[in-house]
């Protein structure tokens, strides 16, 4: 089963998963949950993150009640919860913390570690806050995985060349092709072919340059300037897809809700799978 108040969400998750019960309402509606042994969740994140209004009283920033009201219906082996590293700063420590203490009155044994995809080959800046639950009655602890890319490690990290270097250069209707205000000149947003990708965002407007895009110079506080004026673009949704780590094939359906906004919506909300997967291979042995 899974669960999203976005209809292009749906779309595009049964297009890949056709096996999967996909409810489309908000959480708090649903009162009924099939067993599972593992609890999956990640709740918006607009009130912690560093591309949003940071504001600690959003509403938003309590839907992991709503998590922990479902935890308790399924009671599952194990949990995993996703979102932003904003949510560790000093103003949102209470949050945290009743976390934390609200996973734990549930059964279970709690822990959690900030994790960069980067280190586990998607080629993407991406640091997320990562909370892993162990039910009590297992009594095996969690130990999160350690990094398999980068320096000192077996594999090199992933660029931008080894994510997206085998698609067209120009995929007209695929990428947001208005201006570039003032907000988003207000910093450099592009990386070259061979480094990491800046963090993929669900805002279009916002969205990392392509690194075809010449370079950005900055000329003074908050102000930056292409140094030519040879033509630039943003990623487009499926160049930033293959930057969170999704597979060459995944589909992305035609459908009345699949705009271009919400195709990069959906691109952007989404946990980087190879990240995700880390995560899940680390939980102890003991599934039926």
């Amino acid at each position: 089963m899974a669960n999203d108040i976005l209809p292009y969400a749906k779309d595009v998750y049964l297009a890949n998963h056709k096996e999967t019960e996909y409810i489309i309402k908000n959480i708090s509606e649903i009162t009924k949950f099939p067993k599972a042994e593992l609890l999956v969740g990640c709740y918006p994140c607009q009130g912690f993150s560093q591309g949003g209004v940071r504001n600690p009283s959003h509403k938003y920033n309590t839907l992991y009640q709503e998590f922990a009201r479902s935890l308790s219906i399924v009671k599952p082996k194990a949990f995993i919860v996703e979102n932003v590293s904003g949510m560790i700063r000093r103003n949102f420590e209470h949050l945290v913390k009743d976390q934390i203490k609200i996973f734990s009155e549930a059964g279970y044994e709690v822990s959690f570690q900030i994790l960069n995809a980067a280190d586990f080959g998607v080629a993407q800046e991406r640091r997320r806050i990562l909370i892993v639950g162990i039910r009590n009655d297992i009594g095996i602890p969690y130990h999160f995985p350690k990094p398999t890319h980068g320096l000192g490690y077996d594999l090199q990290r992933a660029t931008i060349l080894d994510a997206i270097g085998d698609l067209p250069e120009w995929p007209e209707g695929e990428f947001y092709a208005r201006e570039f205000h003032w907000y988003y000149l207000s910093r450099n947003r592009r990386q070259d072919w061979h480094e990491l990708s800046k963090t993929i965002v669900a805002n279009p407007r916002h969205m990392p340059l392509h690194p075809i895009s010449p370079p950005m110079v900055k000329h003074a506080h908050n102000d930056w300037r292409f140094a030519s004026d040879a033509p630039a673009r943003r990623f487009s949704y499926r160049e930033a897809a293959r930057l969170q780590g999704f597979a060459p094939d995944f589909i992305f359906p035609d459908t009345p809700a699949g705009s271009l906004d919400m195709r990069y919506k959906v691109v952007g909300n989404a946990v980087p799978p190879p990240l995700f997967e880390a995560v899940v291979r680390a939980l102890p042995p003991v599934w039926d």
